[in-house]
């Protein structure tokens, strides 16, 4: 399976411990380096942010469903080809226990969070046979002098050709700027938000108050006094009936949820997260301003703003890795995102009967993408709506056009 026999020569190496862009570095400073907030944002942290969770998923699992397909070129266009042997590991299973799309979830969460994801495609006699996820530990990169990049596994060296290299968009071109490293920032002060509303509801919605006493207290009885409030109405007691003697006096501190303006804080931290990872606010569940005319516009903004960028990048790491040099030509890849694009019922009616009007779609195109089975009749290019080779109607209107006569 795993055939580590080749040997490069290369002009850089690293160590895992002193290179600042490996995964073991980051990983040792990540929980001492924190964002400017004080809070250690690393991988587990920030996708326990909804709005990360729900954006890094919702990329994640969109490259993951979407057919991808090796296609022959035809005369008439392109078709698919799935007796190609790089069909089955894009579209089918890419090894034993993985299909196609769980390697491209498990690469693609890799790259959106830490910049760079890796994919390693086994081959036997030049034909790929399987791709498997590589963990980002287990990967160094190393750069020729021209720029070319190499990457050590273990004590095997591979070439560009072996390896699926999913980057993020990247400053050197070297490490892509994935979103713990520039998005930092956005998400400690996510997490901070989701903490400090934690304890304040926790706390009954009220951060605290002050005891007053008459006269003067010692330092002494003043913190005896403290410790005896909160050990009694802090924590799991907040809420109950407070009892206090000696002239005390207690004033809840007027502050409230509403006037810390915690909720409006999240929600601006919602859209930080969709600027970051370009999904539209309203696909996070942020529905405050969504309409039924927004929703859609954004929708068709996920796809050619956020998506297609990552379906470029797969489909540019497929040719290369999965396709010879001789087949380029005359074979491509691609995913079919057709499903995207679906309106409604109506608007798929709509849609289908222009494209069957103006001669551009068959019966049996209308129905294979509706899933339905072909007519036999039905691979006829002919509107519907009109019928061809009769004689236009006769105009057996006798009355005289006084317009004409005139």
């Amino acid at each position: 399976m795993w055939p580590f026999s080749r040997s490069v020569t290369v002009s850089e190496t690293k160590s895992e411990l002193t290179d600042p862009l490996s995964e073991s570095w980051l990983a040792l400073t990540g929980w001492f380096t924190g964002s400017s907030t004080g809070v250690a944002v690393n991988a587990a942290s920030a996708m326990m942010v909804p709005s990360v969770n729900a954006a890094v998923n919702l990329i994640a699992t969109t490259v993951a469903t979407l057919p991808c397909k090796v296609y022959a070129v035809a005369p008439d266009g392109k078709e698919p080809a799935p007796d190609h042997p790089a069909y089955a590991v894009v579209h089918d299973e890419a090894n034993d226990w993985q299909s196609a799309g769980k390697v491209r979830e498990l690469v693609t969460v890799d790259a959106i969070l830490h910049g760079d994801g890796f994919g390693f495609v086994n081959k036997a006699g030049g034909r790929p046979v399987e791709i498997l996820h590589l963990q980002r530990s287990n990967v160094v990169v190393e750069y020729l002098d021209s720029g070319e990049p190499r990457y050590r596994i273990g004590q095997a060296i591979y070439g560009p050709d072996q390896i699926i290299h999913i980057q993020a968009p990247s400053l050197d071109g070297k490490c892509g700027l994935g979103l713990l490293s520039s998005g930092r920032n956005a998400i400690g002060l996510a997490i901070l938000l989701e903490q400090t509303s934690s304890r304040l509801m926790k706390n009954n919605s009220r951060p605290g108050g002050v005891l007053s006493f008459e006269g003067k207290l010692t330092a002494e009885a003043a913190k005896r006094a403290g410790e005896s409030w909160r050990a009694t109405h802090g924590g799991e007691g907040s809420g109950g009936v407070a009892v206090v003697d000696n002239s005390a006096k207690y004033m809840p501190v007027a502050f409230t949820s509403v006037e810390s303006q915690h909720a409006e804080q999240r929600a601006i931290q919602v859209a930080e997260i969709s600027r970051l990872t370009r999904v539209p606010v309203t696909m996070l569940q942020a529905l405050d301003r969504g309409t039924f005319s927004n929703v859609e516009q954004q929708t068709l903004q996920f796809l050619q703003l956020c998506l297609l960028p990552w379906l470029k990048a797969w489909t540019d790491a497929y040719r290369r890795t999965l396709l010879a040099r001789d087949d380029r030509a005359s074979h491509s890849i691609a995913f079919v995102v057709d499903d995207l694009l679906r309106g409604d019922t109506a608007t798929r009616a709509e849609a289908y009967a222009k494209f069957r009007a103006m001669g551009a779609f068959t019966a049996n195109d209308v129905r294979r993408r509706e899933n339905m089975p072909a007519l036999p009749d039905g691979n006829q290019l002919a509107s519907p709506y009109t019928t061809p080779g009769q004689p236009a109607a006769a105009n057996n209107n006798t009355t005289p056009n006084r317009e004409a006569a005139a």
